[in-house]
């Protein structure tokens, strides 16, 4: 898998570019996971930022064809912002999952463990971000 990725080493920003490929996921949970770490952001937040980009990124190889991108800013006071995009333009919809269905929880976890979330369109696609609060 070819992944193209720039983080700044100051703990500001990282982003990545993930081929639509079955091992995506896993890859960008690692990416998530490193570089949290490397801003020494282990713990609650980094395992719910890890959370939230799996399911994301799963949605969008469920349902996009091309590369997906994800993004994260470390904004101060206190706020870790998290973006995963895709070329789909349709933005995704939050729905109620059955006790039974395999799938439909993806945003509702999102919804429940984010700060704020939402989507926006952009040229060539969409992106859903979330916020996510830092401790300290």
């Amino acid at each position: 898998m070819r992944v193209s990725g720039v983080i700044d080493t100051s703990g500001g920003c990282a982003e990545w570019t993930f081929p639509a490929e079955a091992n995506a996921v896993r890859t960008a949970r690692h990416a998530v996971r490193d570089t949290l770490r490397g801003w020494e952001l282990d713990g609650g937040v980094s395992d719910v930022a890890v959370l939230l980009v799996s399911e994301l990124v799963t949605n969008s190889l469920r349902y996009a064809s091309g590369p997906i991108g994800v993004r994260m800013v470390r904004h101060d006071p206190g706020a870790l912002l998290v973006e995963v995009s895709d070329p789909l333009p349709e933005e995704p919809v939050e729905r109620d999952a059955g006790p039974d269905d395999e799938g439909g929880r993806g945003l509702q976890l999102v919804a429940c463990s984010a700060r704020r979330w939402g989507t926006r369109r952009g040229r060539t696609g969409k992106t859903v971000w979330f916020e996510l609060a830092l401790p300290g």
